[in-house]
């Protein structure tokens, strides 16, 4: 039956690691932008959850018509290539330079403290969400996971930021959040009202300092200082996973008319074809309706953020 899926034609298979048992579709920042990247392109795929790495040593990688693809951003430039999709098609030169630089500093900076915070520091909490089973599961988590702290902590030296002490690793995280949050602003995306490539990197990023790093100081300061982040986050994840519920959601982001429309959810997929066919598109063309919709098909979390009709809130609270 795999291999018949897997000979399908025309079909994106995304080859990635297994689902993490908190609800989160992946605890690798590369596999959440890879796959939320398919979504938000509207592109039909496929998960294929073996833990065969790349030919390159890589994951996420694609298969299309027994064509190997791996690393996210050669993934990104076949299927613009061979599909015609784009998702920068409204951005000018300036700002895909932008974007270009933004991604870089998320994917060869902000992801290095991320990774310190998940696989050296916050170790024990990542352990209870790798999902293996069998008799001897536990075992093997803690196998894996050690083995991948060892891993980590030698790349981590030899890019170098590893050879820093602890504090000024969270110094340098800390700044790359505050860079975001400032370029973000209250705008609905990073680069404006549209969605973008660099969205799916920066929430494939942030995410995991949202959900999978339950009291480190990324998750403090990404759900209290800088709260446009969050709801950033939280605008993403119901726009383009709908079906994905955490059991700490904060209805702190959730609006009155939603707060109990939200509460119905379809697990996540996990060997199946996935597609956005018939759901809300950028321009609010006709729609089938989500719990993220209201009557009119109008997304309830599409607007732009007012920062400050939320201090107020806030301030009255």
């Amino acid at each position: 039956r795999k291999e018949q899926e897997l000979d399908s034609k025309d079909a994106i298979i995304l080859h990635q690691f297994s689902r993490p048992s908190n609800g989160v579709p992946s605890l690798s920042p590369f596999c959440l932008k890879m796959e939320t990247y398919l979504r938000m392109a509207d592109l039909p795929y496929q998960n294929y959850f073996d833990g065969k790495l790349s030919p390159q040593g890589k994951m996420p990688w694609i298969e299309y018509n027994h064509k190997k693809v791996s690393g996210t951003e050669f993934i990104i430039d076949f299927l613009e290539e061979k599909l015609g999709v784009n998702l920068n098609k409204h951005l000018g030169p300036h700002e895909r330079a932008v974007s270009r630089a933004v991604t870089k500093m998320v994917e060869e900076h902000f992801y290095w403290t991320l990774a310190y915070c998940q696989w050296v520091e916050n170790l024990h909490e990542t352990q209870k969400m790798v999902s293996l089973f069998g008799p001897f599961s536990d075992l093997l988590k803690w196998i894996l996971c050690h083995l991948t702290k060892g891993i980590v902590k030698r790349e981590m030296y030899g890019h170098g930021i590893g050879r820093f002490s602890e504090e000024e690793m969270y110094t340098l995280m800390e700044k790359d959040m505050r860079t975001l949050a400032g370029l973000l602003g209250d705008k609905k995306y990073i680069m404006g009202p549209k969605v973008s490539t660099v969205d799916a990197t920066v929430f494939g990023h942030l995410a995991q300092a949202m959900w999978t790093l339950p009291g480190t100081r990324p998750e403090r300061l990404i759900k209290g200082e800088l709260i446009n982040l969050a709801m950033y986050c939280e605008r993403i994840r119901r726009k383009f996973w709908p079906e994905w519920h955490h059991d700490d959601d904060n209805t702190l982001y959730e609006s009155e008319e939603s707060s109990e429309a939200s509460k119905t959810y379809s697990p996540l997929q996990d060997f199946s074809f996935y597609s956005r066919t018939e759901t809300f598109d950028e321009e609010g063309n006709s729609i089938s309706q989500t719990p993220d919709t209201d009557y009119t098909g109008h997304s309830l979390f599409d607007s732009d953020v007012d920062m400050d009709d939320y201090r107020d809130h806030e301030q009255c609270k």
